[in-house]
């Protein structure tokens, strides 16, 4: 920790924001699985309908306005037979899928995907 003197006194110390989750080395579409690899025993794999389920866009969840009530979303919760077609990065925060039934607004972060998996797993 360094502190800095300045005329009026100490400048408070600078706390650097928890570090962002890195992107992972590799990303494949495995049959009809999302694999992602950061090395090391780091890896985990995803199915496409839990993926399509889950789709944290506003299409799938709603939006949720300042009175806690939400609009729009859907209720569909049967999606066995949604295939992952694409995914396309998004910087280095995440991932937007693209899957068989025409959805693709959801940008799924490195973060959200391992929640998700560990969600998958429990």
């Amino acid at each position: 920790m360094v502190q800095v003197l300045r005329s009026g006194g100490l400048i408070p110390p600078f706390n650097p924001p928890p570090i962002l989750q890195l992107s992972p080395k590799r990303v494949e579409l495995i049959g009809n699985f999302l694999a992602l690899s950061w090395g090391e025993d780091d890896d985990l794999t995803l199915e496409a309908p839990l993926l399509r389920q889950n789709s944290p866009s506003a299409e799938q969840s709603g939006e949720t306005d300042i009175f806690g009530r939400v609009y729009g979303g859907t209720n569909k919760q049967d999606y066995e037979d949604v295939t992952l077609l694409s995914f396309h990065k998004v910087g280095n925060y995440g991932l937007r899928l693209v899957f068989s039934d025409g959805h693709g607004s959801g940008i799924f972060s490195w973060e959200y995907l391992k929640n998700l998996a560990h969600k998958q797993e429990n």
